[in-house]
């Protein structure tokens, strides 16, 4: 009795003891539904996975235990933006944090890890690439590892729709900072085939914990319409229902387009898309956040890490590649838990364009090899050679350069990056930095040597101090233009000089992706690629592309219960509130079997002989009722009965 009270006595203190590191450095009274079962099971020293939805609050699941727990918390995040947001926050909090990944300096990186090693860093981001160096595991042999944390983890299944090969590499370390350490898997979006599979390759013990909040959204609506209009159907939402929305479309010139035409229909809008540069993006993002642009029309660039939780719509007008994607894209709107709306808006163009997208996705072994030497040719890299720099990269001018198709070299560079060759980061933004080595009295006589470089040197020791003596410090050339009145173009090349000459180091600001070779080049002809897992991702694809095309076009079972039952939750009762609910709850008759098998014959009957267009299929059909045409015709279509040509015309699968 007296060991029972005890536990009860030490369970309340844990409790009280995260409950207070939560209102100090968050301000929250108390934790959300399962986040405080995830955070004690990580405390106690448990490996644990924690399926949160978007908006779930998953980043606190382990910064609250990194900051309990004695040690460094080792962060694994494949994303520099989510990395760069997150470390800035903790800051804000006071909370000792950095990260580590492509495109930093040396001097930068080994900042960092002295910090760590020191013991003055809580929190320490890495990119999983980092974690195959052997310099990164020597230094990590001398830290101490409170807790290991890997986010985004369903990037670890090979055949998941987000694998990245280094993920497959995070149990390695596990010897290093301590088997005893426990690690904290946290993902969005994973079945339970791909749950079971970040289990097995983190090598999670015996007794872990595994925690999933529902996926279930009671205060999101989602309806999915086939328009032949969807600009039409577009507007009347956005004016139906009021307050921020985003819309997701493929093309980044669509993005462009349908953002001028809203704002034509008297709609604030804007775009948004990983092509913009970075103060671009930056402006577009937060007058968003201030509710200073109603809409956003972006590419599926758009949304990571934003913190905005009182969108009200979430419109797309192309079927997504995968649910996982629909899901947390559509899972943006009403994270505020008041009542918003996910619309998937479609036609019959869509799922062929997607079923092409998918196809195309998966280049030849020769397209691949061919990517891959124009890579090394581009960069310079000889056979055998091993660059460990991180190279800017401009994929169009890349593809200008060798006359590659952009679309079939962007799928090249991502089957390579799976295979573990290269690795290209998303674009990210870092200021230009400056750091003087000439001695007070050499610089005094570089000056008198060199004397249209006095103004710029004087203006920049004025701005910066001592301090520029013996670290990098962040510069601004636009404000050294505007102090000493000469263009910008000038500043940057007159540094550049100076640089050149040993009297400073410069790095200048970086806005675009960063590309690395991973491994030494091998020769086009003798590239070590692993064709089972190609094609195992390809069929994978493929399955999932089929079951976002289903989602879309199905018309019994209630939206919910269908993404429920796609991450493992089969017994979901029905939402109510997507369109589908609502039409049962109106009274909408559903087409019975026997109206739509005739239907379906007459179909496939008609389909022996030539290719139909939509409309004129009805035409030769002549139904009784249109919505019976169009429930057999999408069934037909489920079922790979028939499918849509490149030209846009019905026919008859082959077998």
């Amino acid at each position: 009795m007296a060991n029972r009270s005890k536990s009860k006595e030490l369970a309340h203190y844990k409790i009280t003891m995260l409950r207070e590191v939560l209102k100090k450095y968050w301000g929250y009274d108390k934790f959300r539904p399962l986040q405080e079962d995830i955070i004690q099971s990580a405390v106690d020293g448990y490996d644990t996975l924690a399926l949160l939805p978007t908006g779930g609050g998953k980043s606190l699941c382990f910064q609250v235990p990194g900051l309990v727990r004695e040690g460094v918390c080792l962060v694994i995040s494949p994303l520099i933006a989510l990395m760069k947001d997150q470390v800035f926050q903790l800051k804000k909090r006071h909370i000792r944090a950095e990260a580590i990944f492509t495109g930093m300096s040396r001097l930068e990186t080994d900042a960092a890890l002295d910090a760590a090693q020191a013991g003055s860093l809580k929190f320490l981001y890495v990119s999983p690439e980092r974690i195959q160096s052997q310099a990164f595991r020597q230094r990590l042999k001398n830290m101490k590892v409170g807790l290991l944390a890997v986010d985004e983890s369903h990037c670890i299944a090979q055949w998941g729709y987000d694998f990245r090969p280094h993920y497959l590499q995070i149990a390695e370390i596990r010897p290093l900072i301590g088997e005893q350490i426990p690690c904290i898997a946290l993902t969005a979006t994973a079945t339970l085939e791909v749950r079971e599979d970040i289990i097995d390759k983190l090598k999670f013990r015996e007794n872990h914990n595994v925690f999933v909040k529902s996926f279930a959204r009671s205060n999101l609506s989602y309806s999915c319409f086939e328009e032949e209009d969807k600009g039409k159907k577009l507007l009347q939402i956005l004016r139906n229902v009021k307050g921020t929305s985003v819309v997701y479309v493929r093309s980044r010139l669509r993005t462009q387009s349908i953002a001028k035409w809203l704002r034509d229909c008297g709609i604030s809008a804007d775009y948004y898309h990983a092509g913009l540069g970075f103060q671009q993006r930056n402006i577009v993002q937060e007058e968003w956040i201030a509710n200073k642009t109603r809409v956003i029309v972006a590419t599926n660039a758009f949304g990571m890490g934003i913190d905005k939780p009182d969108v009200r719509t979430v419109v797309h007008l192309d079927i997504p590649d995968t649910l996982e994607a629909y899901f947390q894209e559509a899972g943006r709107a009403g994270r505020d838990e008041k009542k918003a709306y996910a619309v998937l808006l479609y036609d019959q163009n869509d799922i062929r364009d997607l079923e092409k997208n998918i196809a195309a996705s998966y280049p030849s072994l020769q397209e691949l090899g061919r990517v891959y030497q124009a890579l090394a040719n581009y960069f310079k890299i000889a056979v055998g050679s091993h660059s460990a720099e991180s190279y800017d990269f401009n994929v169009a001018d890349f593809c200008k350069n060798f006359g590659l198709p952009p679309a079939t070299t962007y799928y090249a560079i991502k089957r390579l990056e799976e295979q573990g060759f290269i690795q290209l980061s998303e674009a990210f933004y870092k200021p230009s930095r400056l750091q003087i080595k000439f001695s007070k009295y050499d610089l005094y006589d570089f000056q008198i040597r060199y004397p249209n470089y006095d103004l710029l040197i004087k203006t920049i020791m004025r701005m910066h101090g001592g301090k520029i003596l013996d670290n990098l410090v962040r510069i601004s050339e636009d404000k050294i233009s505007e102090i000493i009145q000469k263009p910008k173009t000038e500043v940057i090349k007159q540094i550049r000089f100076l640089s050149e000459q040993g009297v400073c180091i410069y790095e200048e600001q970086k806005n675009r992706p960063q590309l690395s070779f991973l491994s030494a080049r091998y020769a086009a002809a003798d590239l070590p690629l692993d064709r089972q897992l190609l094609e195992e991702r390809r069929k994978g694809a493929l399955h999932r592309g089929q079951k976002a095309i289903h989602y879309a076009t199905h018309t019994q079972i209630c939206r919910t219960q269908l993404l429920l039952a796609y991450f493992g939750e089969h017994d979901a009762p029905t939402c109510g509130v997507c369109d589908i609910c609502i039409a049962k709850r109106k009274g909408k008759k559903q087409p019975s079997e026997s109206e739509k098998e005739p239907i379906r014959q007459r179909i496939l009957h008609l389909l022996q002989t030539q290719a139909y267009r939509s409309e004129s299929l009805l035409e030769a059909v002549s139904p009784v009722s249109e919505a019976v045409f169009k429930e057999a015709l999408r069934e037909l279509h489920a079922t790979n009965m028939i499918k849509v040509s490149r030209e846009g015309r019905w026919e008859l699968q082959e077998a």
